[in-house]
């Protein structure tokens, strides 16, 4: 899904020559800088980088992957790609099996006054509490963001900040690819979305990668209006891939009014209080 050749590929197009130090003139063709320049910029042999892009060579060591982030101004969290795709070949990441413990459910319950979600890396929505499920006006289970945001909402729904959300949603997905290369329900419904959205198609070939952490998040809610959101990731040591994630209203804002007004919604309704996944016995599946 993901490899190392095209990551340096497209961040070497990325780089300024001049930025860097190398003049140019008009009969310069190469977008951003050639492999020859980029191998002496950071002290590798032109073979070995000319073989690093042709996907010939194999474990880089950590000095030369470091050198080579340099080189391409890559930050903090494109390096860690840079050095997962590396490792690929040697070491493959065991896709997560998707199954939750109970007490992780429960936790849910002691999220009050704001919507609450446990996603996993594919950004399948494996549980979230009632307000989570009146914010996305549907039921949680069996949610997956990314093909809510991409093929169902689009920018005329949900989302307020519905471009910014696409970057987010495909960086996100770059990484869990690089991450979990052998899981064939990501690929599938990277491929899904490849096929069923021209913005997807586009912002992937990019290859950006994003790390979710937090920051604000903006919904237009068709009941109550515009709510602007801050979301925090909460990562779970040992669920690897899986998040919780609270969203939660300034106090005293029209947000934090809109989300009480959610709430008398549900308190006039029979719907159960939470919407999570029936469990077998001992374990929760994931979605």
């Amino acid at each position: 899904m993901d490899d190392l050749a095209g990551f340096l590929r497209t961040r070497r197009s990325r780089i300024d020559p001049v930025a860097v130090g190398i003049p140019t003139d008009r009969r310069r063709r190469v977008e951003g800088l050639r492999r020859e320049e980029v191998a002496h910029l950071s002290g590798v042999s032109v073979d070995y980088y000319i073989r690093l892009e042709q996907g010939r060579a194999t474990e880089p060591s950590d000095q030369v992957l470091d050198a080579l982030a340099r080189v391409l101004y890559l930050d903090d969290t494109e390096c860690g790609h840079l050095h997962r795709l590396a490792r690929q070949r040697r070491r493959r990441t065991k896709t997560p099996n998707g199954h939750l413990r109970p007490e992780l459910l429960r936790v849910l319950d002691l999220v009050l006054g704001a919507p609450a979600l446990i996603m996993n890396h594919r950004l399948d929505v494996i549980a979230g509490n009632s307000l989570a499920r009146l914010l996305y006006g549907r039921p949680i289970p069996g949610l997956n963001t990314a093909r809510h945001i991409f093929l169902a909402e689009a920018e005329r729904g949900l989302y307020a900040d519905w471009d910014t959300c696409t970057l987010d949603v495909v960086g996100h997905l770059r990484l869990a690819a690089g991450t979990y290369p052998d899981d064939p329900r990501l690929a599938s419904l990277i491929g899904e979305l490849a096929i069923g959205s021209e913005r997807f198609r586009r912002l992937w070939s990019r290859a950006d990668v994003r790390a979710r952490t937090h920051g604000r998040k903006a919904y237009r809610h068709p009941l109550v209006g515009l709510l602007e959101l801050h979301q925090e990731n909460f990562a779970l040591p040992d669920q690897p891939g899986v998040e919780l994630i609270v969203l939660t209203a300034t106090p005293g804002s029209s947000t934090a009014v809109g989300l009480r007004l959610l709430e008398s919604l549900e308190e006039n309704t029979d719907a159960p209080t939470n919407s999570r996944p029936e469990p077998s016995p001992g374990i929760c599946q994931g979605g």
